[in-house]
């Protein structure tokens, strides 16, 4: 395994809210962890750092990918990992944040929690006395964005240099991935409808991060891909914005990543989504089953860079 190191000691007992407090360096260690991980895992070898530890995992938004890859990291890691759906516990009945923190931390040794508002992971964050992860909110996806730098990693064997383009709504994804690219020297470009674009503060965030790479912010689908390495996609309408779908598939028509739309990419472009797709309304059905399509080898990933920042986290807390 990676040996111990200042970079693996510093994240011991740490918070992953955002990409934003991680250092390139530590973002790495938390990729090169995840290799060894799967490498691990593919050869059948039992590695259980977390034998005895208890993860709770509270879910306001519900979820296939998320639920399922930590509830099996945790298990394969050793420990234990506990369901809280917000019906389920005293924070859907009027308990503070800041209490349930503390009365949790007492019984567990860490906490994702999949959300709406940024503002409650912090909270649960600042009153918690152990790790906390956000597994999603309206403003961020960071585990999401571990295993898709993760799978270009696999895939191209580079980071740096790269240029990932992501076509559709400015959302949680469009986020963690641009903070994503800039921590790791990659271009980043979006195109959005108007009125649809990234946070302008995460912006301004990300281009003070990027040191020699670029940020493009584009109306343009075609500027947005051109000579990109990975192309990303989302759903046009996410949790919580159902009633919108109907104007959204208007707006969004012509920013569908197809194969029209990807001739202006490189030639050995890969095709990334986070999953659940919509076939035929963000990504045409020939794109997301095609030869350049990864997002299964995306998908399998969270389960490995997920366990690998439960490791870099909680195991020596």
């Amino acid at each position: 395994m990676i040996k111990q190191n200042n970079v693996s000691s510093n994240l011991i007992g740490r918070d992953f809210l955002t990409l934003t407090n991680y250092q390139p360096e530590e973002i790495m260690y938390l990729l090169e962890l995840a290799k060894e991980i799967k490498q691990k895992q593919k050869k059948g070898e039992v590695y259980q750092p977390l034998k005895g530890k208890v993860l709770g995992l509270i879910f306001e938004k519900s979820s296939t990918r998320t639920r399922v890859s930590f509830e099996t990291g945790i298990y394969q890691l050793g420990g234990t990992g506990l369901f809280l759906s917000s019906s389920d516990i005293q924070l859907g009945r009027g308990e503070t944040i800041a209490d349930t923190a503390k009365v949790l931390s007492s019984y567990l040794d860490g906490i994702m929690i999949r959300t709406f508002a940024q503002s409650d992971v912090e909270e649960l964050a600042k009153n918690a006395s152990i790790p906390v992860m956000n597994g999603l909110t309206d403003l961020y996806h960071p585990c999401q964005v571990l295993a898709d730098l993760q799978t270009i990693q696999e895939v191209k064997g580079t980071l740096a240099g790269l240029k990932i383009a992501y076509i559709g709504d400015g959302n949680n994804m469009a986020h963690s991935l641009m903070l994503g690219a800039a921590k790791m020297g990659m271009d980043f470009s979006t195109a959005a409808p108007e009125g649809y674009l990234p946070d302008d503060s995460i912006v301004k965030e990300a281009k003070a991060i990027a040191n020699q790479s670029s940020i493009t912010i584009t109306t343009d689908p075609k500027e947005a891909v051109k000579d990109a390495d990975v192309i990303y996609t989302d759903v046009w309408a996410s949790m919580g914005q159902e009633s919108e779908q109907a104007a959204r598939e208007k707006l969004f028509a012509a920013y569908q990543v197809n194969e029209e739309l990807l001739t202006h990419a490189k030639s050995d472009y890969i095709f990334m989504h986070c999953l659940p797709a919509h076939r035929e309304e963000e990504v045409a059905t020939a794109i997301i089953d095609g030869s350049h399509s990864v997002v299964f080898q995306e998908a399998e990933n969270r389960l490995h860079a997920q366990k690998a920042l439960m490791v870099a986290l909680m195991a020596g807390a």
